[in-house]
């Protein structure tokens, strides 16, 4: 069994993934294929902007910028963002491409640390050469016309699978449908598809240390996004399992994304590429879980109505999310909606009259979309822990659980222990 691992040393999160890949694949009785690409020239092949980053709302940028943060923590993997990110790693690509494959690990680990610990620049060639001689490749290799050419070859042959951008894995007898797993986040599904276990990847000690007394979990959410009800169809259960209060706080995620400087519907911003994959993992995340998932013929919703409706009465919360997003209905309709809540047992004339005329819940809504800003959310779901007396710590994506779990047992990353100490100050 091979795994064919996509990666550019420049890329944080195919850093990430070089830490856990090799453990997790000796564990399945799986070799690693080391394959570099260019991931500038993947975002060419895939009309990408180069620089993906520097183009998000700063609320994303700086929720990505604590993800990785808490990834590498998570792991026990040590990372510093160089200042000068992202820098020219095409050199560094090409002398690991001159590498024999045997030696492609090793040296290709040695680059990574060099990036992304030691904050060397890997464009200098007195780097290279330095990092070339401890494996007995020649440095002069980077510039031999055969080498440039594999390179090439290798982000053409990424392109042509679909690669959007890296670490993407693939694997013998995947399916034809997902010819590969974009992100050090999705080995879980790696593993699972190779007949492991889905979870050994997110395992952290804090997971199983129960929540002190009054901690509460928020659930930031829109019955607009297919996401958010995966979140939701989660959360109840999750929170039972933690021993913990769950709080359901409606928002209007259009409104949040207008605030932030985000498109409207991010999905269709997003290259054909990117697209594809996205409307995948979805159903690959609704399949893990079991939620027999139907993507709406109405997207995207209306949703304000709803929202209004669930401020009122949270029992609706759910019977909504299970019309929008599994039985294909328009809860954006008024008579949709009140179908679906009388369907649930509730009053939905004395709750649609209410969503529609009580000044209460409108400032209610906008008041819980504004505190999602204030928060750094930047999408939903999004999660909100708050132990007490601690600063809360807030999770973009249905599949950040296994972080939410680690923070509710105590788990707090340098970023986050930074904005603890950031709070004690200024009380």
């Amino acid at each position: 069994m091979e795994i064919t691992f996509y990666y550019d040393i420049v890329c944080p999160y195919a850093y990430l993934a070089s830490t856990r890949l090799p453990s997790l694949a000796a564990t399945l009785g799986a070799r690693v294929r080391w394959a570099p690409l260019l991931l500038g020239g993947l975002f060419r092949h895939v009309d990408g902007p180069q620089n993906p980053g520097a183009l998000m709302a700063s609320a994303r940028a700086a929720m990505n910028l604590r993800d990785m943060d808490r990834w590498a923590d998570f792991w026990g993997v040590p990372l510093r963002m160089p200042s000068a990110h992202p820098r020219r790693s095409v050199e560094a690509m090409r002398l690991i491409v001159s590498a024999p494959e045997d030696v492609r690990p090793a040296l290709s680990r040695a680059l990574f640390q060099a990036y992304w610990v030691e904050g060397l620049d890997i464009a200098d060639r007195g780097v290279l050469a330095t990092t070339a001689a401890r494996f007995g490749v020649d440095p002069a290799a980077i510039d031999a016309a055969e080498v440039r050419q594999a390179l090439f070859d290798r982000t053409a042959e990424g392109a042509r699978l679909g690669l959007f951008g890296v670490p993407a894995f693939t694997f013998d007898g995947a399916r034809p449908d997902a010819p590969f797993f974009w992100g050090q986040d999705r080995l879980g599904f790696v593993a699972e598809a190779l007949g492991g276990d889905f979870d050994a990847p997110y395992a952290h000690p804090a997971a199983v240390v129960p929540a002190p007394p009054g901690t509460v979990l928020e659930l930031f959410h829109d019955f607009s996004s297919p996401y958010s009800a995966l979140g939701a169809f989660q959360a109840e259960a999750f929170a039972a399992r933690r021993g913990v209060e769950l709080r359901l706080r409606p928002m209007l995620l259009g409104a949040l994304f207008r605030a932030i400087g985000t498109p409207d519907v991010p999905l269709y911003a997003m290259n054909d590429a990117k697209q594809r994959y996205y409307g995948r993992d979805l159903f690959d995340w609704a399949g893990h879980w079991g939620v027999p998932l139907r993507f709406s013929d109405a997207f995207p919703l209306r949703s304000v109505t709803a929202l209004r409706v669930a401020l009122a009465e949270p029992r609706a919360t759910m019977p909504l999310y299970r019309a929008a997003w599994l039985d294909n209905l328009n809860i954006g309709e008024p008579e949709v909606l009140g179908a679906v809540l009388k369907g649930a047992g509730l009053d939905a004339a004395s709750l649609l009259a209410r969503a529609g005329d009580d000044a209460d819940l409108k400032a209610a809504l906008r008041t819980n979309t504004a505190e999602a800003e204030a928060l750094g959310a930047c999408g939903a779901p999004t999660w909100v822990v708050r132990r007490p007396g601690e600063a809360p710590m807030v999770f973009w994506g249905q599949d950040r659980l296994p972080h939410v779990s680690a923070a509710l047992g105590g788990w707090r990353a340098p970023c986050d222990r930074l904005d603890a100490s950031s709070s004690e100050a200024t009380a």
